[in-house]
Parts: C-alpha cells; structure tokens; sequence
C-alpha cells in the first residue's frame, strides 16, 4: 500500500469490438465484471479514496460498480481519448500531488504485485514509467519506439497512428503508467489532438516529458499473459480461463482438493475451507463460502451460499442464494433456493425442492418434495412426493410445520396452514386446516370398490 498514490482506471469506452451493446468493462471473467477487477488491484496500491473510474459509456452502471466497491468516479461524457480521460478529472485529482497510477479498466489479469513494482520503479526517481511487453499479435496496442542507439523510449505510438513500419514493432504499451503527479499535471495541457482519429492520446505524454528533460523509463514485463487486455470475446474467454486456474491453483495450495480441476468453475470470491473436497465439473460462484471437510459431488452448481462444515451436497445438486449448516446432507439432484436454510444434520434428498423454507436441525425430507415458502420443525420427516401449496393464484402463502410431526407420502399441504408438533399426517392426504399437537391428521375420501367394474366396462360401445 502506498498512500501518496492515486489510481485512475480508464473505463468510459463502449468497446466496439466486442460487439455487444453492454459496455466492455462490465462483461464478466472470473466471476465478476472486467472494471472489479481492476478496483481490486488498485485496492491493493492505494487508498480507496484515491482510487478513481473514469465513466462514460453506460457510465451509470459502471458507477454502480464502483461505488459497490468503495471507489470514486470521474465522468468522460464525450470519449476523446486517454488524455482527455485525465484532463476530465483534473479538479479531483490534480490537488492530490504524491504518485500517479493509470491502468485501465479491460485488463482483468494483472496482479498488484507489478503494480508495486510500477510504483518502486517511479519512486527510483523517473516522472514517468510505463509498463511494456512483447507480444505475439500487437494489434490494437499503442508500440514503443526505441532509439536504435541506445534503446531509450522515443515514443509510444497509437496503432490508429503508426506507419507501417511501427506496426511491425511487437513491444507494446500495456496501458499502466505511474507519473510523479506534481509533473503530470504541470504538462497535461501541453498534450494536442494532432493525429488522425483527433484524440488526446495520454501516450503523448512520454515525448512531451522527454523534451521537456525529464526523465521515462518503461518496465518490461516478461509475463504478457498478465497484460492481456480484451477487446473481444475470445480474449475474455481466455482472461476467465486464466483467472480460474488461478483460482482453483490457490485453493489446491490453501488444503482443497479438487478432482479434475479442469473441469470446474470457481468464481474468485469463493471461499473453501481445509480439507474439503469439489468433484468434477462442479460450479461454485457468487460469494459462496464452504467451510471444512465439506463433500462437494460431480457437476454440483452452488451460487452466492453459505455451506458450514462437513457439509455434503451430492451431484448435480443446485444451490442458490441459501445456507446449509454443519452435518447438512443435500443431493443428488436436490434444488435449494431463494435464501432457504438447512440447519445442523438435516437432509434433503433427490428431486426436493426447497424455496424460502427453513429446515430444522436433523429433519429430513429424502424424496420428490415441492417446500416453498414453509417453515419445518426439527427431527420432522417430510415424505416423498409431499407438496406445499404456497400459491393461490395471487399471494404466496406461508405453511409451518413443528417438531418432531410425521407428514406421510404424497400429502398436500394447502397454504396457509399450520401442523403443531407431534402431530401425524396420514399418506395421502390433502390438508387444508390446522392439525392441533400430537394429532392424527387424515384428508382423503373413503376407498370404494366396485367388484365386476372393468368386465362391464369392457362391454361397453
């Protein structure tokens, strides 16, 4: 953390070449937008009240996610380049002095720790660094020209601006620059639209400070990987690939085992306890938390969930939005969500549905269940093919049921309705009344039957 710095992510452009009518930096890699990203590694260098987003193109939502992490805004209204980003939060930022750090919002890779080494190289005395690399396909990206003499920077150069001969260059300005932000601001003005696309590029500033005597230098990083910036959906779906194995590396390293780790997908934010176990092709995103020795089985989908320890959802199970306690059993083929709650040891078992419901500690509800919007008591066992009927056409309705009650298969429980504790709900039946404690609920019509039926049946035209 360097407190004196002030970073500003450039992220007011529409990105045309994703072909996509959202903004660029608010496409996902990794579990989360391309511009939190680059928040979060600029949370890592600065203070969060000096960290800014330049916003323009759907420049509302882009806000959102800035002040959902903490971070201010700087308002690009007409997008007339880099410089002009700069020059658009001249007010906010110029009264800062310290260090200047300018990333930008579409290179969701890049680690805090070349950040930190950005800044140290400023901090050796230059007015300006700027990050470069070579890379295979430079396309796009601004080129550093160097002097044939002694491989001094000369000069970055926009692609919409370079001569046939620059594009051949493949060492590329990577877009992340650190100023000593007292000379920054001394000479932004001096920056001109003078190019074909009349755009104040912020790469003009390296020749503008080298003719004024000051001293650039440039940081090549080995690693560009880590400097892939997405301009179109084959590059974002390579930036998500890297960031997920990142991702899965570090929870292998943290005590987690992972079966076949290529196959599964987990957001950055996911959290795992030691010892726990994700099967192949399981989907952990969100906020999700997993506590310890938890088993999480084959292509299991598990979003924005708490799971506590040696909890266990069987396969192809799918969690939202929901909190499953310790001992808690789950699966195979369960659906759990919309903030329902599985307390200590109780079980819900394939093909059962819960939504908004509470399952108490060591109740069980093993088969074929619709429970919406109910509240279920401990050591209660729900039986297969029961159903809540939370809706009436027009409201949801709420259904409690105690502790310690016996619902029989294929019972239909008709909102609102409360069953007390102890009570007993024969198979079968259809309940729309409240059952008193320790009760014997039964809601089903005689049998009937009609001897010689079908062979009069069968006589008839």
């Amino acid at each position: 953390m360097f407190p004196d710095t002030t970073v500003v992510i450039l992220a007011a452009g529409q990105g045309t070449r994703m072909k996509s009518r959202l903004a660029k930096v608010l496409h996902h890699a990794g579990g989360k937008p391309l511009v939190r990203h680059a928040i979060g590694a600029a949370l890592a260098i600065a203070p969060s009240e000096r960290v800014f987003v330049v916003i323009g193109h759907q420049g509302e939502e882009v806000r959102k996610e800035a002040e959902a992490a903490g971070v201010g805004t700087i308002v690009q209204s007409e997008q007339l380049g880099t410089g002009h980003a700069l020059l658009c939060g001249e007010d906010q930022l110029a009264k800062l002095g310290g260090r200047l750090v300018i990333t930008t919002g579409d290179c969701p890779l890049i680690l805090p720790q070349t950040l930190e080494q950005l800044v140290e190289a400023q901090r050796a005395g230059a007015a300006g660094v700027l990050l470069t690399t070579d890379v295979a396909d430079p396309t796009g990206y601004g080129r550093i020209v160097r002097d044939i003499r002694d491989g001094d920077i000369t000069a970055v150069v926009e692609h919409k601006a370079a001569t046939p001969e620059q594009l051949a260059i493949r060492e590329i300005n990577a877009g992340f620059y650190c100023f000593d932000a007292t000379t920054f601001w001394k000479y932004i003005h001096d920056i001109r639209p003078d190019n074909p696309a009349r755009e104040y590029y912020l790469t003009d500033m390296i020749a503008i400070l080298l003719a004024k005597g000051e001293r650039v230098s440039a940081l090549k990083h080995a690693d560009s990987t880590e400097l892939l910036g997405i301009n179109n959906r084959v590059e974002l779906a390579a930036a998500d690939q890297i960031l997920r194995a990142r991702k899965v590396r570090q929870l292998m390293l943290d005590g987690v085992t992972i079966e076949r780790p290529e196959t599964v997908t987990i957001d950055g934010d996911v959290r795992i306890g030691m010892d726990s176990l994700i099967g192949p092709f399981a989907q952990i995103t969100g906020h999700t938390v997993i506590g310890e020795n938890c088993r999480v089985g084959a292509g299991a989908v598990i979003h924005d969930s708490q799971l506590g320890d040696e909890v266990e959802v069987f396969p192809y199970s799918v969690i939202s939005a929901s909190t499953l306690d310790s001992k808690a059993h789950a699966g195979p083929f369960a659906r759990i969500r919309m903030g329902a709650h599985v307390e200590e040891g109780a079980h819900v078992g394939n093909f059962v549905e819960l939504k908004k419901t509470r399952m108490g500690a060591g109740a069980k509800s093993m088969h074929l269940a619709y429970l919406g919007d109910a509240s279920i008591g401990a050591k209660t066992n729900i039986g297969a093919g029961t159903i809540t009927c939370n809706y009436d056409g027009s409201h949801k309705h709420p259904t409690q049921i105690g502790h310690g009650v016996f619902v029989g298969s294929n019972s239909t429980l008709v909102a609102p309705v409360e069953i007390a504790d102890g009570a007993y709900i024969a198979a079968g039946s259809v309940i729309t009344e409240n059952v008193p404690p320790n009760t014997l609920a039964l809601g089903r019509a005689r049998q009937v039957n009609k001897e010689g039926w079908k062979k009069k049946s069968a006589k008839k035209p």
